[in-house]
């Protein structure tokens, strides 16, 4: 069995650690949360000597490697007797990134910029690849012209507790897709605030484990027995599995969360309301079709990410004339692209597709 390679990205922003401290029961600070977290980082290193890692941090407005097995700092820790040289090296180099980081942030700013933690998933899908190609290089299958190899169990852990960014939903998605891509697994845990609809997909479309924590004290147990194992293993021992998830969408419009939505069939762009004309496409649509959406529209109010923790339920296929026209479609289900096939982006989504035959249409989602 090779090496592990485990990328965690780790929420870092002061406000939402100011609140998870004062939060009660279980307040959580974030001395405490690093200490833990060092111990999380310090296991998996020990767990197999071929095992690698790299920790991004995610501060407001911007996202930093804070650690990295592959480029380990040019200066060495003071050696302590009591402690192991591999443990020293992690424990001293990130708690010396993360104060300098959030020393260095603008104090005198009114408000906290939002926590770059898209930017830090995206780093931590592009380090990956760039050690997969690395590992490439270094093998005689790339000389040979064989199937390139990847790397042994590569896979993401978000330590979040900022809620969802609903700017963020399409980065996030093509991340997603990425991980696919590169077969890499996406495990995500909320330690506080609201449950998030994005890592919740991210988790499941990538075969990982997502955990909402409600007991903050016992996050030492929650990482070591569920993120600890790698994905080659989980099939034997018992982790926690998703019961529901939340799979709404997050409209092009306003970037609300919403249960139910319109979907251009030429784009499959999603709209909170009917519109005359496509934002992303500029196809314009019937106004008889806008009317009859209107009229038919169902009286719920838009949804955000802290209202619910229930996920939509899937709605029955509706059927639609040849005109450009509607096309039915709710949240959890894979909507169509032009020729009657699902987009790319929809691979592994449970639900039922819809058909439609017209050429130019808006549909709904919910």
């Amino acid at each position: 069995m090779n090496g592990s390679h485990l990328s965690v990205v780790v929420d870092l922003s002061p406000s939402q650690w100011h609140l998870s401290s004062l939060h009660q029961p279980y307040p959580l600070d974030l001395g405490s949360f690093v200490s833990q977290l060092l111990a999380f980082l310090n296991a998996h290193i020990a767990s197999r000597h071929e095992n690698s890692l790299a920790v991004f941090g995610a501060f407001p407005g911007k996202s930093v490697l804070l650690y990295s097995s592959a480029n380990p700092p040019a200066e060495t820790p003071s050696s302590d007797a009591n402690s192991f040289p591999s443990f020293k090296m992690v424990d001293s180099t990130m708690m010396h990134n993360i104060v300098q980081q959030l020393d260095s942030l603008n104090q005198d700013s009114v408000e906290e910029a939002p926590s770059a933690l898209v930017g830090a998933l995206t780093k931590s899908l592009c380090y990956i690849n760039r050690l997969t190609l690395e590992f490439n290089a270094s093998t005689a299958n790339a000389t040979e012209g064989l199937e390139p190899l990847t790397l042994s169990d590569p896979r993401i852990l978000i330590l979040s507790v900022s809620p969802d960014q609903t700017a963020s939903y399409i980065p996030v998605m093509n991340s997603i897709f990425s991980a696919q891509k590169l077969k890499v697994t996406i495990d995500a845990c909320q330690i506080y605030g609201p449950e998030t609809v994005f890592l919740q997909q991210a988790a499941h479309l990538t075969g990982g484990s997502y955990i909402y924590l409600e007991r903050r004290d016992a996050l030492l147990q929650y990482l070591t027995m569920t993120f600890l194992p790698p994905p080659s293993v989980r099939h034997t021992i018992s982790v926690p599995t998703q019961d529901k998830i939340d799979f709404r969408a997050a409209c092009f419009c306003h970037k609300n969360i919403v249960d139910v939505g319109f979907v251009c069939s030429v784009c499959l762009s999603i709209f909170c309301q009917p519109v005359p004309v496509c934002s992303t496409c500029r196809t314009k649509f019937p106004i008889k079709t806008l009317q009859r959406l209107n009229a038919a529209r169902p009286s719920l109010p838009l949804a955000s990410a802290s209202q619910s923790r229930n996920p939509s339920a899937p709605s029955t296929p509706m059927k639609t004339d040849g005109r450009a026209s509607a096309t039915p479609f709710r949240s959890g289900e894979t909507p169509l692209g032009p020729g009657g096939l699902p987009h790319s982006g929809n691979i592994n989504v449970n639900g039922t597709p819809h058909t439609n035959g017209a050429k130019n249409g808006l549909g709904s989602s919910g």
